[in-house]
C-alpha cells in the first residue's frame, strides 16, 4: 500500500484500499447508492488504536457532550464521530451510521441547534450567541438579547426553522485563522464567542467553523449533510441562564428544543413528556399531602407532612435494620462542627463553595456539615483499633447541608438540607475489595426492594492532568481505581468509565437506577478513600504489632432520603407498594348502621400491623370510594349488611377494581403477608 493509499476496515471485517482524502460518503457510494442515501454520519477509529483504549476514550469524549469542554476542546480520542464529507487521512475502522444509531441522533440535534441559531439571527440580527449543544433529550442555544423573547417569538423561530430546513443548505466545514476568528468576533462585540475561541484554540492554528447558507458558527461538529435532514423538531421553552453559570455575569436567554429524524419519534417523545409531567413528584406530593417547601423558611428545605413522614419512617426503618443485619453499627453525629475539622478533611479547600458560610460562636468558627464522613472518622479515632476489630462499619441517616445556587433547586430532587444514608467502612487493604463488593450487593438489594428492576453503573476516575483538583499521590489513585474495577469484575457488572468525575479524595462507583419511564437517576454511590485516613492519621495495630493506616469506603445507597423519595413518587406515580403506602386500607361503611362492624374490621387490621383509615362521614358510598382512589390507597374495603352478617369485606384493589366479597380473616392474612414480604406488587 503506497503513501497515497489508506486502508478502510468495515464492521464486517472486510477492508478497502482507497486514496488518502477519500470521504465516508464516497465509501458509502462505492458500497451501495441506497446506503449512501440512508447514511447520516460516520464513526472512525484509528487502525492503530486498541479496542479497549478506544472504548475508554469514546466514553470520555461523548459522555458529557453538553459541556463547553466536550463541545470545543480538541480532545484526542481514538474513536470519534465525523461528517460524511470528512477527508480520511489515515487507515481507520469505519462505521457508517444511519438514523437508527443513537450517535446519529445526537448529531441531528446538534445540527438542529444550528438551524435554530440560523433562524434566530435572521429574525433578530441584534442577538449574540453563546453555545448551542445537543443534550440527552434535545438541544439548546444561549442567547444574549436585551428584550425578552415572547411566546410569539418562539412560534416565529420555529416557523423560520422550517424555512431553513426547506432550503436544504449544506453544512460545510470551514477553517479560519485564529487571529482572524478572534478579530471577527471582537468586531461583532460577541464576547462569548471570543471567550470560546480564546479558551479552546491556540494562536497560530486554524479554528473550526461550520457554515450553512449565510450562518457561520464556531463549532467542531460533526453535522448531518444538510439542513434538510433536520425534519422533525420543536422549539419547546425558554429559561434563564447566567453566562458561564456565574450569577455575577450577564443573564442569557436559553432556548430549548428537541429534534428527531421522524415525526413519529417526535410525537412519541412528547407523549413521554406528558407521562413525566403526570408523574411530577411536586404535583403528586401536593395532591397526596406528602411534603411541602415553605417560602418563609427558605428554598430547598423540606417539610415532611404526616403521610410523607410515614413513608420516610418505613424507608429509614428498613435501611437501619438492613445495616444492622449486614454488620454495621449505627452512629449519630452533630450538625455543626468546628471549621478546623473541615480544613483537616480538605472540604474547606476542595468543597468550600458548596458549604454554608462559617458561623462564629464563643470558642471558634463552626460550619454546617455537608458530609458525615469527618464525624465518623472522629468516632473511629476515639479508641484504639486492632486488625481484629476491622472492618469497622459506621452507618448514619444524618442531616447535611449544602449550598445550592438560587434557581437550581427542584422539589425533593435538588435541595439545600437533606438526610444522607451515609456509611463509612474502615478496613485493611486486604479487605477493601470484599467490602466494595458487599456495598454493591447492598445497593442492588436496595433497588430490588423498592421496585427497581434495572440499573446502570459508572466508574468515575480522576483526571491525572488536573492534579490540583484532587488530593493524593498518583500511585494511590491507581490502586483505588484498580480495586473498584476488580470488585465490579467479580460481580460481572458492566460499567462505563468516566475520567474526571471522581470525588476529590478518591474514585467512585455510581449506580444509576432506571425508573418505569426509562429515566436514569443517580442515587447510590460507593467511593474508595485513601486520603482522609492519611489526613486524620488513622491507624490500627496489625498482626505484626505495628501501626498501620486503614483504608476507607464511603457509601450512600438512597443517596439522600429526599431525592430517593422524589424518585419513588415519580416511579410509582404516588401509587406506592402496600408496605410504603401511608394509608394501606380504606374502610367504607355503606351506612351509619355499619359503623360498628367497620370499627371491628379496623381494629383487626391494625392488630395485624396495617395502617387503616375509616371514612365515617355521612357521604355516599361511591364518593368515599372515589376519595380513597384519589389518595391511591392500595385496598378499599366496603361493608354492608351482607358483609356484616358474614364477617366479610368487599375488596377493591388499586389498579384492579372490585374483587368481590371475601372473609375478613382471608383478607387480613393476604394483606399481612404482602406487608411482611414488603412486596412491590399487590
Amino acid at each position: 500500500m503506497s503513501d497515497a493509499t489508506i486502508q478502510i476496515t468495515l464492521p464486517d471485517g472486510s477492508t478497502r484500499d482507497v486514496p488518502r482524502g477519500t470521504t465516508p460518503f464516497q465509501i458509502a457510494q462505492s458500497i451501495s447508492p441506497r446506503l449512501a442515501e440512508a447514511v447520516v454520519v460516520a464513526k472512525i477509529r484509528s487502525a492503530a488504536a486498541t479496542t479497549e483504549g478506544a472504548e475508554e476514550q469514546t466514553d470520555a469524549a461523548h459522555g458529557g457532550a453538553q459541556t463547553e469542554e466536550a463541545m470545543y476542546s480538541d480532545v484526542a480520542t481514538a474513536e470519534r464521530v465525523v461528517d460524511l464529507a470528512e477527508p480520511l487521512q489515515e487507515s481507520v475502522h469505519l462505521w457508517l451510521l444511519k438514523e437508527t444509531d443513537p450517535e446519529a441522533l445526537r448529531v441531528v440535534r446538534h445540527s438542529a441547534a444550528h438551524v435554530m441559531a440560523t433562524a434566530i439571527t435572521e429574525l433578530f440580527p441584534e442577538v449574540k450567541l453563546g453555545h448551542g449543544p445537543a443534550t440527552d433529550h434535545g438541544f439548546f442555544y444561549d442567547i444574549l438579547r436585551e428584550k425578552p423573547f415572547t411566546p410569539e417569538d418562539l412560534i416565529a423561530i420555529e416557523a423560520r426553522m422550517a424555512e431553513v430546513v426547506a432550503r436544504n443548505e449544506p453544512f460545510r466545514h470551514e477553517w479560519i485563522g485564529h487571529e482572524e476568528a478572534l478579530k471577527g468576533y471582537e468586531e461583532q462585540g460577541d464576547f462569548m464567542k471570543v471567550h470560546f475561541v480564546s479558551k479552546f484554540t491556540k494562536p497560530g492554528e486554524n479554528v473550526s467553523f461550520y457554515r450553512n447558507g449565510e450562518f457561520l458558527d464556531f463549532c467542531r461538529g460533526p453535522h448531518v449533510p444538510t439542513t434538510g435532514r433536520v425534519r422533525a423538531f420543536k422549539v419547546m421553552n425558554l429559561a434563564g441562564a447566567y453566562w458561564l453559570g456565574d450569577e455575577k455575569n450577564p443573564q442569557l436567554q436559553r432556548l430549548y428544543g428537541t429534534a428527531f429524524f421522524q415525526k413519529k419519534e417526535l410525537d412519541a417523545h412528547f407523549k413521554h413528556l406528558e407521562e413525566i409531567k403526570a408523574r411530577d413528584h411536586r404535583v403528586i406530593g401536593k395532591q397526596l399531602d406528602l411534603f411541602s417547601i415553605q417560602e418563609i423558611a427558605g428554598a430547598g428545605l423540606i417539610f415532611w407532612h404526616p403521610k410523607g413522614a410515614i413513608i420516610r419512617k418505613e424507608m429509614e426503618d428498613w435501611m437501619r435494620a438492613e445495616c444492622l443485619r449486614r454488620g454495621y453499627d449505627l452512629v449519630v453525629t452533630p450538625h455543626v462542627m468546628r471549621r478546623e475539622l473541615w480544613k483537616i478533611s480538605g472540604h474547606e479547600g476542595f468543597y468550600g463553595d458548596n458549604m454554608y458560610s462559617p458561623m462564629e460562636l464563643d470558642d471558634a468558627e463552626y460550619r454546617l456539615k455537608p458530609m458525615n464522613c469527618p464525624g465518623h472518622i472522629l468516632i473511629y479515632k476515639n479508641s484504639p483499633k486492632s486488625y481484629r476489630d476491622l472492618p469497622v462499619r459506621y452507618a448514619e441517616l444524618g442531616n447535611v447541608y449544602r449550598y445550592e445556587r438560587s434557581g437550581t433547586m427542584h422539589g425533593l430532587l435538588r435541595v439545600r438540607g437533606f438526610t444522607q444514608d451515609d456509611a463509612h467502612i474502615f478496613c485493611t487493604p486486604g479487605q477493601i475489595e470484599d467490602e466494595i463488593v458487599a456495598c454493591v450487593e447492598f445497593a442492588e438489594e436496595v433497588l430490588k426492594k423498592f421496585g427497581f428492576a434495572e440499573f446502570k453503573v459508572e466508574l468515575s476516575t480522576w483526571d491525572a492532568s488536573k492534579p490540583q483538583d484532587y488530593t493524593g499521590a498518583p500511585e494511590d489513585w491507581q490502586v483505588a481505581i484498580d480495586s473498584l474495577k476488580s470488585a465490579l469484575g467479580r460481580k460481572g457488572i458492566p460499567y462505563r468509565e468516566i475520567p474526571g468525575e471522581a470525588a476529590f479524595y478518591g474514585p467512585k462507583i455510581d449506580v444509576k437506577l432506571v425508573d418505569v419511564l426509562g429515566r436514569l437517576w443517580q442515587l447510590s454511590t460507593v467511593q474508595f478513600d485513601f486520603n482522609l485516613p492519611k489526613r486524620f492519621e488513622l491507624e490500627y495495630t496489625g498482626e505484626d504489632g505495628e501501626k498501620h493506616q486503614p483504608v476507607m469506603v464511603h457509601r450512600a445507597l438512597f443517596g439522600s432520603v429526599e431525592r430517593f423519595f422524589g424518585v419513588l413518587i415519580e416511579h410509582y406515580a404516588g401509587a406506592f407498594p402496600l408496605w410504603l403506602a401511608p394509608v394501606q386500607v380504606g374502610l367504607v361503611p355503606i351506612s351509619e348502621k355499619h359503623l360498628d362492624y367497620a370499627a371491628e374490621v379496623k381494629a383487626e387490621l391494625e392488630a395485624a400491623g396495617l395502617r387503616v383509615e375509616l371514612d365515617a362521614r355521612n357521604e355516599k358510598m361511591n364518593a368515599k370510594i372515589r376519595e380513597f382512589g384519589l389518595q391511591k390507597v392500595p385496598f378499599v374495603l366496603v361493608m354492608g349488611d351482607k358483609e356484616s352478617a358474614a364477617k366479610a369485606v368487599s375488596v377493591r384493589t388499586r389498579g384492579v377494581g372490585d374483587q368481590g366479597s371475601v372473609p375478613l380473616s382471608e383478607f387480613v392474612a393476604r394483606a399481612a403477608g404482602l406487608l411482611q414480604e414488603k412486596s412491590a406488587t399487590l
